[in-house]
């Protein structure tokens, strides 16, 4: 019988060991690798797409989960994604769930819960630690609550430019990539990248690109 093949990754080098060490007991389970952030991931993936499922962390520097989850699931839709996360917030849960992950679970979960929500997943299910399923069904009780990210959205003018850093800051490209692909200074794109925020009223790339797909900008 084959085995389950995963991979971790997660910035922390830490949790990440710490989560393979609570799964290496299980026999049927095959750790492929861990990485510590999502474009690593995906580099890895063009390489070889023969997984099975991700434990996928979210605050991560370069490509977070979220955005990650959302590339996978376009590229992968055969690979499972499970969000690791040490957080439980709305906007995360939300936002994970609406990019595509298959469950989400807090990273203190024990090794053998955790390997019973790995087998649910690749049987169809949707796991999910019990914090979160709470939350989670607040948050289809009271869509509102959610829809209240999306009020005051006015029409938002970006030029042509300021949509070519956007869609190439929505790849998990860094500025000095940017800059050289669209023959800019470093100086340059981040100057777009601060009127894109202006423009759309928000403080990270992961807000400004999530604000960006919802307008159809990109």
């Amino acid at each position: 019988m084959s085995k389950i093949k995963l991979a971790i990754v997660d910035d922390n080098t830490f949790l990440a060991r710490a989560i393979k060490e609570k799964l290496e007991d299980f026999e049927d389970l095959d750790i492929k690798y861990m990485v510590y952030n999502g474009s690593e991931l995906l580099s890895k993936l063009e390489k070889n797409h023969n997984l099975d499922l991700v434990l996928m962390d979210i605050e991560m520097p370069v490509l977070d989960g979220i955005e990650t989850v959302r590339i996978v699931k376009q590229k992968y839709p055969h690979i499972k994604v499970l969000m690791l996360t040490v957080f439980d917030n709305d906007e995360n849960i939300f936002n994970a769930i609406q990019a595509g992950a298959d469950g989400y679970l807090l990273k203190e979960i024990e090794g053998q819960k955790l390997y019973n929500a790995i087998s649910e997943t690749l049987g169809g299910g949707a796991a999910m630690s019990p914090s979160i399923a709470v939350k989670t069904l607040k948050l289809l009780r009271y869509p509102e609550k959610q829809e209240s990210l999306s009020v005051q959205e006015e029409d938002i003018l970006l030029s042509s430019r300021e949509k070519e850093v956007l869609e190439q800051l929505a790849e998990g490209l860094s500025y000095t990539v940017i800059a050289k692909n669209l023959f800019l200074s470093p100086s340059t794109v981040r100057k777009h990248i601060e009127n894109i925020y202006k423009k759309l009223q928000v403080h990270n790339k992961l807000e400004a690109v999530q604000k960006a797909r919802r307008q159809s900008l990109i």
